[in-house]
């Protein structure tokens, strides 16, 4: 399972790096969106779940993974700039479905509230329109770590927090991952945590309500920083919103154990497409009463 590699030039601004793993039988695409200081990396365990029931592509962020080294950094990119980023990708790649993780969901919402023609469903996982007071101390440590380049803080931190119920050897990779990004990393960062702590907490709402196709929200039962109770506000501004909440997961989902890797796909392609997940129900009728709450 090789992608075929690309840098893209959007708008002759920016230059992104793409991965586009092609499924012969595959009817339709869909397109990941990285949580912050992410990388098309964290979703190998994505596309293993995805793939080849679908045309996988993954993205790295301007800034970030392999395409900071195509782009400059002269100024740092607003989560409205990562929309239009999406949108260009949505169109050369002629996406049906669009699946975010964390941080991914505000750049994701901002895209789908263009109503792009080609964009059929999509998935927001991990991601909440509520600062609650477990992310605001997140964030507000992580704006002092970030803004004094305290590397060694920042990796700690993300693995103590968001991270806390990864098995030990993500956290290890994890770490290594966060402690070495690049200093204009950490100064994007910084400016996407300090745009969020001093805008409207309920800020994503007022693009969640320009949405006019179905949104699954995705989230982790144990994760309280994007929690699915506070997820489900989507639900009074996304006319067309389901929820699932995986059982017994934190906040990275399907990266945490294999239970909650099944359940997360099972909660994706059931949505994605509901004809095929309903046949499979039936035929494995006593088995799948685990799975996850809607």
């Amino acid at each position: 399972m090789r992608p075929e590699i690309a840098v893209l030039d959007i708008q002759g601004q920016y230059r992104v790096y793409t991965e586009f793993y092609r499924a012969d039988a595959a009817a339709k695409t869909i397109i990941l969106v990285n949580g912050s200081m992410a990388t098309t990396a964290s979703f190998a365990q994505t596309v293993k779940s995805l793939y080849p029931q679908f045309n996988v592509v993954l993205y790295d962020q301007p800034y970030a993974g392999r395409s900071k080294i195509h782009n400059r950094h002269e100024q740092m990119l607003t989560k409205e700039v990562e929309g239009q980023i999406l949108l260009e990708l949505i169109d050369h790649f002629a996406a049906e479905h669009v699946l975010s993780f964390s941080w991914g969901g505000a750049a994701a919402l901002v895209a789908l509230a263009e109503r792009p023609r080609r964009v059929e469903k999509a998935v927001i996982s991990s991601f909440s329109p509520v600062i609650n007071a477990p992310m605001r101390d997140y964030l507000e440590r992580g704006v002092d770590y970030l803004g004094n380049l305290d590397r060694e803080r920042v990796g700690h931190l993300v693995n103590s927090t968001l991270g806390k119920h990864l098995p030990s050897l993500f956290k290890r990779f994890n770490h290594k991952h966060v402690s070495n990004l690049a200093e204009h990393e950490y100064g994007q960062m910084h400016f996407h945590i300090s745009h969020v702590l001093n805008s409207d907490r309920l800020c994503y709402l007022k693009a969640a309500r320009q949405i006019d196709i179905p949104v699954l929200f995705l989230n982790g039962e144990w994760d309280e920083y994007t929690s699915a109770e506070e997820a489900k506000l989507f639900g009074q501004h996304v006319a067309k919103s389901s929820f699932s909440t995986i059982q017994a997961t934190g906040h990275f989902l399907d990266m945490e154990h294999k239970a909650a890797c099944r359940d997360s796909r099972d909660a994706v392609v059931g949505f994605l497409k509901p004809e095929r997940q309903a046949s499979r129900l039936r035929y494995h009728h006593g088995q799948t009463q685990h799975a996850f709450a809607i």
